[in-house]
């Protein structure tokens, strides 16, 4: 068997790598028709792991937030205790 150099990269590797290292798209997209723009559209994205995002300061508050969120106990639920028989 001969040695090759050809290296296989699959869908999780790259999944793996898009979260660890992220990804940002800045986009400025304008459509046109005779010289007259019709439709222009701004595309900011990030895509990236939480992990890196707060690395890098990015969605701080955000996380902040919705970790508050999710400790606080529901509102409105019918818990044992208020079930009176």
């Amino acid at each position: 068997m001969n040695p090759t150099n050809q290296i296989q990269i699959t869908l999780t590797d790259v999944l793996d790598r898009l979260l660890d290292k992220g990804l940002i798209v800045n986009a400025d997209i304008v459509i046109s028709v005779a010289g007259i723009p019709l439709v222009g559209v701004v595309l900011r994205a990030a895509v990236a792991g939480m992990e890196t995002m707060l690395a890098y300061g990015m969605m701080e508050n955000w996380d902040k937030s919705t970790r508050l969120l999710a400790s606080e106990p529901s509102k409105g639920k019918a818990t044992a205790s208020r079930i009176s028989p």
